[in-house]
């Protein structure tokens, strides 16, 4: 089942339920998805977004909220911090699991062995490969950091 249908089902499953705060998150991402369609077929795809770009918009999600969370924290809006969580919750179910520190290092250095990179230059065509093979699976910030350190 493709990502959408997922959704999808979700979000329809969520109605039924009466669930709102999490019907409220999945409308969110069936937005976004769909403005991701609207710019691809802008872009001349008419096929609009496929599954991997799906996930590198919900990691994006990810992110957004978690930053969110942090700055209500720092503000003391803790009712806020906790609705953005929620929303994280949601997203992260229908993303892969999360790469664990090591698992993160191993494939690291499998993409470099794979390009064959040996200095820092090479950097951009290893961050290819991993993101090619590790969407939604690995924070890209902090594998840049693995990738210079084992190259560096």
């Amino acid at each position: 089942m493709d990502m959408r249908t997922r959704i999808m089902e979700a979000l329809k499953a969520a109605m039924k339920e009466k669930d709102a705060a999490r019907l409220s998150t999945l409308r969110l991402i069936n937005a976004a998805i769909k403005d991701r369609d609207i710019a691809a077929r802008g872009d001349g795809n008419e096929d609009g977004v496929t599954d991997a770009d799906v996930l590198g918009i919900l990691g994006k999600m990810v992110k957004q909220r978690q930053e969110s969370a942090r700055v209500f924290e720092e503000g003391a809006r803790l009712e806020l911090a906790e609705k953005e969580r929620a929303e994280i919750k949601v997203i992260e179910s229908f993303l892969p699991r999360q790469l664990s520190e090591e698992e993160a290092q191993a494939a690291v250095a499998k993409a470099i062995t794979e390009t064959g990179a040996s200095s820092i230059r090479d950097m951009g065509r290893v961050m290819g490969v991993l993101k090619s093979k590790y969407t939604g699976q690995m924070d890209f910030g902090a594998a840049g950091g693995m990738v210079k350190a084992q190259l560096g």
